[in-house]
């Protein structure tokens, strides 16, 4: 997930700071008190926020000498406040691809892995509906945002924000992962006409659904 001003925003603010302490281990609310040097009610306010809007949970108790103190962690969605090296690490690694492999080995490689995306959502012998409904799921899941269309004798996904954002601009052949992710999901030929000098929008073709 690529991190956003708001993110950045955020992890500046004493909220943002609570969470980082978190990050590293859970917390009663009289440790993060004396480690950002504020009250234990101001605490209290500011976990209050962040249980609220689903970033903390209480885990458990720890036992001291006067009496037990509730103990606060991050949850799993949390994480997504802190930036992530996945674009810049695969546009790294695909840069790297470019300079040892063939045009076509690297359409092979991206065609492959599409495969292999698509097999983490099996396709099952269903009516034409549902499986479209799954390929735009799988698109939702991998962080994209995609509608679908229905044409002349076909259906178009055109997608809003394209889950390989970060690194379609400079490998447009990334966009052949997707359109063979989509078509062994939807069990037809997918056809990608996306723009590979931008990062969206995404349009996907599909011909011969049953």
């Amino acid at each position: 997930m690529q991190q956003t001003p708001e993110d950045t925003s955020f992890l500046s603010s004493t909220r943002g700071k609570l969470v980082r302490l978190l990050r590293r281990s859970s917390h009663t609310v009289e440790e993060l008190a004396e480690r950002l040097g504020l009250t234990d009610n101001a605490i209290r306010a500011q976990l209050t926020v962040l249980e609220r809007d689903g970033l903390v949970q209480q885990q458990g108790q720890r036992r001291s000498r006067s009496k037990p103190a509730t103990l606060y962690a991050l949850t799993p969605a949390a994480e997504g406040r802190f930036p992530k090296a996945y674009g810049l690490v695969l546009h790294q690694l695909l840069e790297t691809l470019t300079d040892h492999l063939t045009t076509e080995e690297i359409d092979l490689l991206m065609r492959t892995t599409g495969r292999r995306l698509a097999a983490l959502w099996p396709s099952s012998p269903e009516e034409p509906a549902p499986r479209l409904e799954r390929a735009l799921a799988l698109l939702d899941a991998l962080g994209g945002l995609a509608e679908l269309e229905q044409g002349e004798n076909i259906y178009i996904i055109r997608g809003y924000r394209c889950p390989l954002a970060a690194v379609v601009p400079g490998h447009p052949e990334v966009c052949h992962l997707l359109s063979t992710m989509l078509s062994e999901v939807i069990g037809t030929s997918v056809q990608d006409q996306c723009d590979g000098r931008k990062a969206a929008p995404c349009c996907f073709i599909i011909h011969g659904m049953a």
